[in-house]
């Protein structure tokens, strides 16, 4: 079973509309309020499930991470459209990075959702 956060990367991912790319710090500032998460996205995305468009999350520089699949990831970015500059990177002076909207911010999110969050007992 997937965690809450897992989910909720996956279900931003899914939003990031064909022709555009996102990063792992951006999914991280909008869950979190603060971009130090962009690891747990990493790892979120790792794991992605059938459907969620993977190859559209890069890192900050525009780069794809080193896997076997980059090559991959570059193809599909260019089969929607995504400019890459001539070293396979998303060049975001093209089009800068897809932005989904903000969950909250910092503590007073996370607390918010524990709030939520049904009651055990």
């Amino acid at each position: 079973m997937a965690s809450e956060f897992a989910e909720a990367v996956w279900g931003m991912v899914r939003r990031i509309p064909a022709g555009r790319a996102t990063t792992y710090g951006q999914l991280a500032e909008a869950y979190y309020g603060i971009r130090r998460g962009a690891r747990g996205v990493g790892q979120a995305m790792a794991h992605a499930p059938d459907g969620v468009p993977w190859w559209r999350v890069v890192q900050a520089d525009g780069g794809m991470k080193a896997r076997e699949d980059a090559d991959e990831q570059r193809a599909r970015l260019r089969e929607e459209g995504v400019e890459l500059t001539g070293d396979g990177r998303v060049d975001w002076n093209r089009a800068g990075p897809w932005s989904p909207p903000q969950r909250g911010r910092g503590r007073d999110a996370r607390a918010a959702r524990r709030a939520r969050a049904p009651q055990q007992g």
